[in-house]
């Protein structure tokens, strides 16, 4: 099996280098990476490592600013990331860190690194063992900062 990871040289934190290191923690397999400008150039991307590189799963990481272009930006991406999945009948884990989020430069590279190591490992597990997401539905799972967890009633 293959893992795709595309990431873009416009976010402020290298995610790929991040989310190839924590694959290497998790699982044996082979890793395709490619790098564009930003996050509208994601969706062709992931095409292309599932479609000419055989990728099995693909994580797309950007990193968004904060300004309202930004955000449609982001949700253009978003929408070409979800038709890629579509047209290729494979996963695509969306990773985006928005600039806002975070209060100053150091709490954004963490949850940058945090959100891509958690997705990573959820990408793992759809890929290998995608019964085990199964036990943790309806849990408010969240990555990056912390977990909702179940509404009560």
């Amino acid at each position: 099996m293959k893992i795709g990871i595309a990431d873009t040289t416009f976010a402020r934190v290298n995610m790929g280098a991040v989310a190839i290191d924590e694959l290497k923690r998790h699982a044996s397999l082979a890793i395709e990476r490619s790098t564009v400008p930003g996050v509208k150039d994601l969706p062709v991307a992931c095409k292309k490592l599932i479609e000419e590189r055989r990728c099995d799963l693909v994580i797309a990481l950007g990193m968004p600013g904060g300004k309202e272009k930004d955000r449609l930006c982001a949700h253009e991406a978003s929408q070409g990331l979800i038709l890629c999945q579509l047209m290729t009948n494979r996963h695509i884990i969306e990773v985006f860190v928005h600039e806002d989020e975070a209060e100053d430069d150091r709490e954004l590279a963490w949850l940058a690194e945090q959100r891509t190591r958690e997705h990573v490992v959820n990408a793992v597990r759809l890929l290998l063992a995608p019964d085990s997401l199964t036990r943790e539905a309806g849990t408010g799972q969240r990555q990056g900062f912390g977990d909702a967890g179940p509404a009560r009633r």
